[in-house]
């Protein structure tokens, strides 16, 4: 196998938690994409006190980006285009962190 492929899989071994979050997500939003079930987790914070927050809808907003409906997931909530690039700036640094210190960088 290729080292860089080794690094990612152990990498993704060590973070376990992330993964099986990231998996759950993943298939949460494939099975409302294709069946129309919302199988997500709610939103506590609306839950508790009636109000949403400014992270709700951006499943949604997800779903819809996934569809190519740029718009209409910026209508649904503009938040996401934020999330994503801190959320792939932040992987990137953990995974160049990880690298550091198993010695390959």
């Amino acid at each position: 196998m290729n080292s860089t492929v080794l690094k990612i899989v152990y990498y993704l071994w060590n973070n376990k938690l992330i993964v099986l979050l990231g998996i759950y997500f993943l298939v949460s939003i494939l099975i409302n994409i294709g069946f129309s079930i919302n199988v997500c987790i709610p939103c506590i914070w609306n839950i508790i006190f009636g109000v949403k927050c400014p992270g709700c809808g951006l499943t949604s907003a997800f779903i819809k980006l996934l569809q190519l409906d740029v718009l209409g997931a910026f209508k649904t909530n503009w938040l996401l285009f934020i999330v994503i690039p801190f959320a792939v700036f932040y992987i990137k640094m953990d995974y160049n962190k990880f690298s550091k210190n198993l010695g390959y960088v």
